[in-house]
């Protein structure tokens, strides 16, 4: 609900007031979503408020760095495969995007993906099906796709790296997460939230923070975001 959203989106800055409106706004819609952030802004945790306040909420959250899947295995991973579609493929394997049928399938690095799975992720996209490696026979995927990126993936398909009809298929809505940089009087509370949660994980008491300490965090230079706050 409303006020977990307001749990996990701790910022009170207009810049995190007015993301968190427009995720409200947009989780009960069917509209796929480009999340685009530094690293460690927070785009999976946009990219879970989107799905937790979904009517998708019981369905699978299925999250995929796709920069860190290996070009070799990156179809299969997707996509699944049949039995015998390659040397070592024993038996039929679902993919991830079948996985997350009646849920979401988030997508982070999406610019990291080659031109070859781009054009069939744009097919999945398009045609709400997946085909798996091996097989002629589309299965129907009842998903929806949310991707992010570090990159300004404009500027990445002007240069030719992106496929532009990808971008246009991705990017129906599009939130953009500030830095810390741009909303400083966020950290304090987001630091005050971020200790309780830690106490809470070790199971300890949480500790009175003083005031010098919150000066200090604040002023400092965090170019990890939240992450490495």
């Amino acid at each position: 609900d409303r006020q977990q959203l307001s749990a996990r989106l701790v910022g009170l800055s207009p810049q995190m007031q007015r993301l968190r409106d427009q995720i409200g706004a947009l989780a009960a819609t069917k509209a796929d979503v480009l999340i685009l952030g530094e690293t460690g802004a927070g785009k999976e945790v946009v990219a879970r408020a989107l799905h937790d306040l979904s009517n998708r909420r019981n369905g699978p959250f299925v999250a995929i760095n796709a920069g860190a899947l290996a070009e070799s295995v990156v179809e299969s991973e997707l996509f699944g495969h049949e039995a015998g579609a390659f040397a070592g493929a024993t038996r039929a394997r679902f993919g991830k995007f079948e996985h997350a049928r009646g849920g979401t399938v988030f997508l982070d690095e999406i610019d990291a993906m080659s031109q070859p799975v781009q054009a069939k992720l744009l097919t999945a996209i398009q045609n709400r099906t997946v085909t798996r490696l091996g097989s002629n026979d589309p299965v129907s995927l009842d998903v929806r796709f949310i991707a992010a990126s570090k990159q300004d993936l404009e500027a990445e398909a002007a240069a030719g790296t992106f496929r532009p009809d990808l971008l246009y298929r991705l990017n129906v809505v599009t939130l953009r997460i500030p830095d810390l940089e741009d909303r400083r009087e966020d950290i304090p509370r987001l630091f005050t939230h971020l200790v309780a949660e830690a106490a809470a994980r070790y199971k300890r008491p949480i500790p009175a923070i003083p005031g010098a300490v919150l000066t200090a965090v604040a002023a400092r230079a965090w170019p990890g975001n939240v992450r490495e706050l």
